[in-house]
């Protein structure tokens, strides 16, 4: 779906999956600090809109979602997981119940499987399920912001910021009132810079939530059944994660930067080492200069040195061993 705004002055397409939005908009370190400062909006409109209504709403997710939601406060943004029999991740979803309706955006490429999936689900259940991503576009607007909200439009606030659920008719409006406008890959950089995972991105076809920080943030420890439950439980309580997420500082006299899957290995080792791991995301930080995520052993030391491809990168902390 592609998004009106790609016509605005500078405006360069996003590719693979976020195709649809601005990559940039002609100045990619302008953008990144227009929203660290809190200025400016993120268009998101090619995520994914799910909405599920009815009397059992709350209760119902409560029994297929990672997160603790049958008593979700009005208004209370949560984020949750969808794991598969073997607790391996398939969805993420980031949420808020508007007293009526529960609102999630998704990944990209994600909505038609997950709507699939919750409407098998639903059984007796008094709950709708429906996919409004032709009618409703994800904005984002960063911590800090004083922008004024359209009045009747769902927001989903956290401590990083607002995700507007704007009338997709709306958008150009909201572009022109609450400009200037930063492409995906400032939020990008943000978002490695606060360690924050996705899917797709952080996780491949075995990735469980301790590997990542999840657990805490969209798992909940203390609820009841759901599927998957039974890996989240015995890692918590028995084993370790066999991976874990690390941030990477990597060297900046390098021109490119270590593309999502590129190998890692111990610097020691050289290039030909032994892999203990990949990159899932790398960017470039208008302050912290290219840094990446990425996904090594447990047992990977904690002060290795470490070769991303054949960038130099320092480790630092995010999932402790």
């Amino acid at each position: 779906m592609k998004s009106p705004l790609l016509s605005l002055p500078g405006a360069v397409p996003a590719e693979g999956v976020d195709e649809g939005v601005a990559a940039h908009y002609g100045d990619l370190f302008r953008e990144q600090r227009a929203l660290a400062d809190g200025t400016g909006f993120v268009d998101l409109s090619h995520r994914g809109v799910i909405t599920v209504s009815g009397e059992d709403r709350l209760s119902w997710l409560h029994l297929l979602l990672t997160q603790h939601v049958s008593d979700l406060p009005t208004g209370q943004a949560t984020e949750a997981l969808i794991l598969s029999a073997n607790g391996h991740i398939e969805h993420a979803l980031y949420l808020v119940d508007d007293g009526t309706t529960v609102w999630a955006h998704v990944e990209p490429g994600t909505r038609e499987a997950l709507v699939a999936y919750l409407e098998s689900m639903k059984f007796f259940y008094r709950v709708e399920v429906a996919d409004r991503t032709d009618e409703f576009a994800v904005v984002y607007l960063p911590a800090g912001s004083i922008a004024e909200v359209p009045e009747g439009v769902v927001v989903r606030e956290t401590p990083y910021g607002r995700d507007l659920f704007l009338p997709r008719e709306d958008l150009e409006s909201f572009a022109a009132a609450h400009g200037p406008a930063a492409g995906l890959l400032a939020h990008e950089a943000l978002r490695v810079e606060q360690h924050r995972p996705r899917l797709g991105f952080e996780t491949d076809h075995r990735t469980i939530p301790h590997e990542l920080g999840w657990i805490g943030t969209a798992v909940h420890l203390q609820k009841g059944c759901y599927r998957g439950q039974e890996t989240v439980a015995r890692v918590q309580n028995l084993g370790k994660p066999p991976r874990r997420l690390v941030f990477l500082h990597l060297d900046g006299s390098d021109v490119h930067l270590p593309a999502p899957g590129t190998e890692i290995r111990l610097a020691d080792e050289g290039p030909d080492g032994r892999k203990i791991g990949f990159v899932t995301s790398s960017v470039r930080h208008h302050e912290l200069g290219p840094v990446a995520l990425a996904l090594v052993k447990r047992n990977v030391p904690l002060d290795a040195a470490l070769l991303a491809g054949e960038t130099a990168a320092a480790q630092e902390v995010v999932v402790e061993p």
